[in-house]
């Protein structure tokens, strides 16, 4: 197929949610990538703190108007004073159009947009991007266009219709669900205490969390948090059941989708209380399958606390990365 063949255009609207729904799916289905989404979701994703689907978004179309690739390149948020500027980038092609053409037009669309970053923002831009250790489409695609890969992560999983272990707060500290907008302030103090060690921290905004929250699954039962006698949250683990995901695939599977504790509490084990505590509901409500990502390299011992739980590696993620100069 040519060059010519192809019409791309920026994301138009709520008209377009269900055509992109379509080709994440069918990618999802062959690339088994574990990645399916509803149009509610879609829109969740496209209207979060931040993001301008006109400008950081690209879709391209067949002679026919079908949607056969689509990319998107959202700013990590950062203050003025940081040295660079952070990209993430994610893409989708359709199976039957994996044509060396229009993946060159899309690789080209970034390049353009990280062009346009740096000479906005004058300074150096950095291109992460990720893709299951299977998915040799993508990862081919990305080292081609000079990205490496820095860093793994595992989606690890533990089947729930086996016992999981008592669990007991250390003496003081409290268990309950997150109640109220003081609780998410808390929530979101506690997260950036938890994580700043982390590998690439951004701080979490009261914003961005709380359009998280607007997920049309989310329950503040799931929303768990540890109180510290001094009333401060100390520890978190944020729950997740995707009833749609469930539904298109048949599954019956919940997240435990963060999982912290703050300086200043940790070997006390507050962690492992937590993570029990969150699978625990989510199989009371349901789930028989708890699933979590996480980082290999994880400085806190996260890995070996999920093994000890009962989780076990599912999948493998590479996460890849590329600079720009100014």
């Amino acid at each position: 197929m040519s060059l010519t063949a192809y019409r791309t255009r920026a994301h138009a609207g709520e008209h377009d949610l269900q055509s992109i729904a379509d080709l994440f799916n069918l990618c999802d289905a062959t690339d088994h990538l574990d990645d399916s989404y509803s149009v509610e979701d879609l829109r969740t994703e496209l209207t979060r703190p931040g993001f301008d689907p006109a400008r950081d978004t690209q879709l391209w179309e067949d002679e026919g108007g079908q949607l056969i690739a689509y990319a998107e390149t959202p700013t990590r948020a950062a203050d003025d004073h940081a040295a660079f500027v952070e990209v993430s980038l994610y893409f989708h092609i359709h199976p039957q159009h994996r044509t060396p053409e229009l993946a060159q037009q899309v690789l080209e669309w970034v390049d353009a947009r990280i062009g346009a970053m740096r000479s906005e923002k004058h300074k150096p831009v950095e291109l992460r991007a990720g893709a299951p250790d299977h998915y040799q489409f993508q990862i081919d695609l990305l080292e081609g266009f000079g990205m490496r890969g820095v860093r793994y992560f595992f989606t690890m999983e533990c089947d729930l219709t086996q016992p999981i272990p008592a669990f007991a707060l250390p003496e003081g500290y409290a268990l309950r669900h997150v109640e109220n907008a003081e609780d998410e302030v808390r929530w979101v103090e506690a997260y950036n205490l938890s994580f700043i060690d982390h590998y690439n921290f951004h701080p979490r905004t009261i914003e961005r969390h709380r359009h998280w929250l607007s997920n049309k699954d989310y329950r503040r039962e799931h929303d768990l948090i540890a109180v510290a006698p001094d009333g401060a949250v100390a520890a978190f683990a944020f729950c997740l059941i995707d009833t749609d995901y469930n539904q298109r695939n048949g599954t019956h599977q919940g997240w435990v989708c963060i999982l912290g504790v703050r300086r200043g509490h940790r070997k006390l084990g507050l962690g492992r209380s937590m993570l029990l505590a969150g699978i625990t509901k989510l199989r009371e409500d349901g789930a028989t399958v708890a699933r979590l990502n996480v980082d290999a390299e994880n400085p806190s011992g996260a890995l070996q606390l999920y093994q000890s739980a009962g989780f076990v590696q599912d999948r493998r993620h590479i996460s890849f990365w590329k600079r720009y100069e100014y």
